[in-house]
């Protein structure tokens, strides 16, 4: 559980990081503390997200 928990996060993370950065510059806030606080609020809704995931893929293969 815990490997597949942490393959799943190292791509959701950096993806909803990304979107999160994307999303901020797209409205034109381009000082570091938006950018930063854009990738943070993706990472933390990514660790949630992933673990419902991870336990929902480990059920299904038994």
């Amino acid at each position: 559980m815990t490997r597949l928990f942490m393959i799943l996060l190292s791509i959701s993370l950096t993806t909803l990081a990304g979107i999160g950065v994307i999303i901020v510059l797209a409205m034109g806030f381009y000082d570091l503390r938006a950018i930063l606080l854009a990738a943070a609020g993706g990472a933390v809704i990514a660790l949630p997200i992933t673990w419902y995931v991870a336990m929902k893929l480990r059920d299904t293969m038994g």
